[in-house]
């Protein structure tokens, strides 16, 4: 088995070069996003070299954020939708490696300081997904699926490329009840488009196969950020000390509407015997520590991971923000035998 890296331009001529070899893409894509962050139009591709290349190194914008369309890429990488869409033609290859799957410390590409992480990930730092993660979604899960983006919160007279991921035959998608028009799946394109003028409410997608409504998604424009709220991935842990709850802190609406470009500060505090084994926003530029009880949202999102401690019974974490109605949640942590012998109390 042979592994190639990059250069997916050469993919087509490695059996020419190789016959009856069989082949693996070992690295691939090398694209970069920053989740929740958006630049329009989506249609220009941006190529970032190195940061240590003085030459051609552009400049970052103030914030160090990259679109989370896909359209950006290292000099030596690919867009994921263009290595995909290759990789998918050519029958001789066996597998595909993506980097990265995950954000990670270190290597800050492609910009420096005060970047801390790369930009690399399908899925950050903190866990959450960013937009090309579900381009592969779309390609390999059996099971209806439609991903639309970005959010809903511009400035009245913007023209915003809405994106959709979908594994089904074509999407409509209306503003405010107003067909922009159905895009149907072509071969060689992994995404749909629709240029829309902004208009604060609801964009609402259709997705069809086979004729009929396979699924449908929704992005409101929210209002100004009223209370905090958390999601845990499970209400029940086991009380041995090391169990783990991941939960989700998101700032909503008065109705209920994810804000999406709220960033403040929230404050945390556990009680029930539990701890906060870390935190993180997914911010590539973010310096706080993970271990500390108090995290600030990055694009709408932050995550607070619940340890349980060796005891039974209901653990409670709260947060609360300045100006915004605090929230909380209850977990249950469950009796066990811990090691060394006994049961948690």
């Amino acid at each position: 088995l042979l592994g190639h890296n990059y250069h997916h331009e050469a993919w087509a001529e490695l059996p020419k070069q190789f016959p009856d070899q069989k082949f693996i893409i070992t690295e691939a894509m090398s694209a970069y996003n920053s989740r929740g962050y958006y630049e329009q139009p989506s249609d220009s591709v941006a190529v970032y070299f190195t940061p240590y290349d003085t030459t051609h190194g552009q400049k970052p914008n103030k914030d160090y954020r990259i679109s989370s369309y896909d359209n950006r890429r290292a000099s030596w990488g690919s867009l994921h939708e263009e290595s995909l869409r290759l990789f998918e033609r050519y029958p001789f290859l066996s597998g595909i490696f993506i980097w990265s799957g995950i954000d990670y410390l270190g290597e800050p590409t492609p910009f420096e300081w005060p970047a801390r992480s790369s930009y690399f990930g399908v899925v950050d730092l903190a866990g959450f997904p960013k937009d090309p993660y579900y381009l592969y979604q779309g390609e390999w899960t059996t099971r209806p699926m439609l991903h639309v983006f970005p959010h809903w919160n511009w400035t009245s007279g913007d023209t915003i490329d809405v994106w959709a991921y979908t594994n089904a035959d074509e999407v409509e998608l209306f503003l405010n009840g107003v067909s922009q028009g159905v895009r149907r799946k072509q071969d060689d394109i992994r995404h749909l488009v629709w240029r829309v003028a902004y208009a604060p409410g609801v964009l609402r997608a259709v997705a069809r196969k086979g004729g009929k409504v396979s699924m449908t998604r929704e992005v409101r424009t929210a209002g100004p950020a009223a209370r905090v709220v958390l999601t845990p991935d499970r209400s029940t842990i086991r009380g041995d000390g090391k169990d783990l709850s991941f939960v989700t802190v998101t700032i909503v609406d008065r109705n209920g509407v994810q804000v999406p470009n709220a960033e403040p500060l929230v404050r945390l505090r556990v009680a029930g015997g539990a701890t906060i084994a870390g935190v993180d926003n997914g911010d590539e530029t973010n310096h706080e520590r993970f271990q500390r009880d108090s995290v600030r949202l990055f694009a709408g999102q932050a995550l607070v991971i619940v340890r349980a401690g060796r005891r039974a019974g209901a653990v409670t974490l709260m947060a609360s923000s300045e100006k915004l109605q605090p929230g909380s949640i209850r977990l249950e942590a469950r009796r066990v035998r811990v090691p060394g012998g006994g049961v948690s109390q």
